[in-house]
């Protein structure tokens, strides 16, 4: 912020000011600088209630514009954006055409309470970034009613339990059930209510202790998807300060919810990909390695080039 001195001009411009000035810099002492060889610890500014600010690697500016992506500067993070949306769109279109693991488990279960609870642990636990992505998630798995043993349970990078929770997050699951009578009465809510808003209000109220926003997502991504409800995701649904909502606030340059909501659309028109691609999309672009979720072989090159196209990279 510019400063006027007492005689109306800018300090630094005054001619009556300046010398003071400079004198005064002039006396200043500088600050050391830290040899290489000082291997002294630095000090922790957060444990002093500093503020500490990190800056994220980015790709070098190479003049990249883009308006369905105003906060992308670099050719490269917007070719690494459409290659997945290219995933995240072909893991969805797997999901309902030929669904992997316990999510094909979960389609052809035709009591719904057993379906419903086996696509809550799926969504809770997090499918495992291996060779067998279900395992974890096989081995502790119960009929709807009983808790499962999470003692020393495996999780995948988008799992939201938390060991020192125990099972104090099913618990408050189970109770959302009770509330709305059943699960499949809870999930179903008010049977005028179309898919999209369904998704919506269902959202809102899975909002449980310990279940983070990207686990309710796509546990109503998944239920779908998989037919076992009528769910359509009506977009993003950011507001959370989780990776989903950081990375679309990196890509669309911007930090207002309403604003990212509808950038997110346009982006996702202009893709032709579905809306609710972008929320898985969106985490993998802000990681080094991708999350599959049970799918590893899911990319769609074809929904990859449209988004190419679109983003013009």
């Amino acid at each position: 912020m510019p400063k006027f001195c007492r005689h109306g001009a800018l300090e630094e411009r005054c001619p009556i000011c300046q010398p003071a000035l400079a004198a005064a810099t002039r006396a200043t002492p500088a600050r050391p600088r830290r040899s290489p060889s000082d291997n002294r610890p630095r000090a922790n500014l957060s444990s002093r209630g500093r503020l500490v600010v990190r800056h994220e690697a980015r790709a070098q500016d190479d003049g990249y514009r883009s308006p369905l992506a105003p906060g992308l500067r670099a050719t490269e993070d917007a070719r690494r954006l459409a290659d997945e949306l290219g995933f995240a769109s072909g893991r969805l279109r797997l999901l309902g055409e030929d669904p992997p693991g316990l999510y094909a488990t979960v389609a052809a279960t035709h009591d719904l309470e057993e379906a419903t609870w086996l696509a809550f642990l799926i969504a809770y636990l997090g499918p495992l970034e291996a060779p067998d992505p279900f395992a974890a998630i096989e081995a502790v798995r119960t009929p709807w009613g009983t808790l499962p043993d999470l003692e020393g349970v495996a999780t995948g990078p988008r799992s939201a339990h938390d060991a020192e929770r125990g099972t104090a997050t099913l618990e408050a699951y189970r109770r959302f059930a009770a509330r709305g009578g059943s699960q499949q009465l809870a999930f179903t809510g008010d049977p005028v209510w179309a898919g999209p808003q369904r998704f919506e209000r269902i959202h809102e109220r899975l909002a449980l202790p310990g279940l983070h926003g990207r686990a309710r997502y796509d546990l109503l991504v998944t239920l779908g998807r998989l037919g076992t409800y009528e769910l359509a995701a009506p977009g993003l649904l950011v507001g959370e300060s989780d990776p989903v909502t950081l990375a679309a606030k990196r890509v669309f340059g911007i930090g207002d919810r309403m604003t990212l909501e509808r950038r997110a659309r346009e982006l996702a028109v202009a893709a032709g990909v579905p809306a609710d691609a972008l929320d898985l999309a969106l985490e993998n672009w802000a990681r080094e390695d991708r999350i599959t979720q049970g799918a590893p072989d899911a990319a769609d090159e074809a929904a990859a080039e449209r988004a190419r196209d679109a983003l013009r990279c």
